[in-house]
């Protein structure tokens, strides 16, 4: 501990506690009564509200549940350790036994503690007391990775280094820092020794996502995009946060002919998409932009499957089917929009043209006559009637 640091003391701490479930809390503010552990607590039900209420306020240790909707556990922590006001607070993670490898390898040296449920009082007293024991007595790793932190800071990117390999030795699979040391290799322009970091990082951490996208990042700068591909693809097993750049490497992906890798990334985002409408629409115009059909017609067809009635999806199929030359799986889809939603004309429009070019003149006049009664000076109608 530095002079300007002073000693953590048990009974004076400022707890946050952070979790969505009110038995949990009342559970855990009932424990540290009992413990005399704390002189001020508060509650937040989500990590966003866990978030502001640290803004607001001076806290010694949050405990944080993983689990929770609006903002989970992990996700508040990547936020709090890149706040550089909120950096330093200590956080003891509850979860489950089944959670707690995963946890592990995500959180990685940003968790000081860990609390599996069902909590018990000794339990939580040994936890917090290790915990607070620790920061009041640092160990090499902590004191080394701090002073790295800090050099980086001012620019001297070379000793910054040097602090991080002093401190892997000490914990040599430490992911988070060997992502550390590749940035600090990228920042004095070492490319090639910056990679094997990243590369490092990933394989001692299976759910090191951030050192995945910076690896993929890396790859699309050299133009390799198969290996960038590859990475969001793992990427995408791992988080629903990077959709919108894994939509742009699928169509860098496509324009360069790699339709089998862009197709991958594309159905795994669907997968793992709580709005897979949105994700759909989003690919199938990128896919159509790329003159795609293939996938976007399976795509089509399933969404259809799935919501029969969602006509404009329906009328979509058409135009995509009817695009690729398949004018009698298009007819299907238009008339079927026709029967359901009243006056389509966009639908009724398309069903006369494909009969015009089917050579069934009769029908496709029914069809225009349907039209102009609706829209009289419907000016396509009239062009086609003209060729009739």
């Amino acid at each position: 501990m530095s002079e300007n640091e002073i000693a953590l003391v048990i009974e004076d701490l400022s707890i946050l506690v952070v979790d969505d479930m009110k038995s949990m809390r009342l559970t855990i503010r009932k424990m540290l009564q009992n413990l005399n552990i704390g002189a001020k607590l508060r509650f937040a039900e989500n990590g966003k509200e866990g978030l502001a209420a640290l803004r607001a306020s001076t806290f010694d240790l949050l405990i944080v549940d993983w689990n929770m909707p609006v903002l989970n556990g992990i996700e508040m922590l990547e936020e709090i350790r890149n706040d550089i006001l909120l950096r330093d607070i200590l956080v003891i993670m509850i979860t489950a036994e089944a959670e707690r490898d995963i946890v592990a390898e995500v959180a990685e040296t940003e968790i000081n503690g860990y609390l599996l449920k069902p909590l018990t009082l000794g339990v939580l007293d040994t936890t917090i007391k290790a915990v607070i024991k620790k920061v009041n007595n640092p160990d090499p790793f902590t004191i080394h990775r701090k002073q790295a932190r800090e050099l980086e800071e001012k620019g001297d990117y070379t000793a910054a280094i040097e602090e991080v390999k002093i401190a892997l030795i000490h914990k040599p699979s430490a992911s988070r820092l060997l992502r550390q040391l590749g940035l600090l290799h990228f920042k004095i322009k070492k490319s090639s020794i910056a990679e094997k970091c990243l590369l490092k990082a990933v394989s001692v951490n299976r759910q090191d996502t951030i050192s995945r996208v910076y690896l993929a990042d890396y790859y699309l700068k050299k133009n390799d995009l198969k290996k960038a591909g590859a990475y969001y693809l793992e990427i995408l097993s791992l988080s629903t946060r990077y959709n919108e750049k894994a939509y742009d490497i699928c169509n860098k992906l496509l324009k360069n002919n790699l339709r089998s890798l862009a197709l991958a990334i594309f159905s795994k985002v669907i997968a793992r998409s709580k709005k897979k409408n949105i994700a759909r629409e989003q690919i199938i115009e990128i896919c159509l932009s790329n003159h795609e059909f293939e996938f976007p017609q399976e795509l089509l067809e399933q969404g259809v499957k799935e919501n029969p009635s969602n006509y404009d999806m329906m009328y979509k199929a058409g135009l995509v089917f009817n695009d690729a030359g398949n004018r009698e799986k298009a007819l299907k889809y238009f008339i079927n929009v026709d029967s359901h939603v009243r006056a389509h004309i966009d639908a009724k429009f398309q069903i006369a043209k494909i009969y015009y070019l089917n050579g069934k003149t009769l029908k496709a006049d029914d069809c225009l006559n349907q039209i102009l009664r609706i829209d009289p000076k419907h000016e396509a109608a009239i062009a086609l009637r003209r060729e009739l």
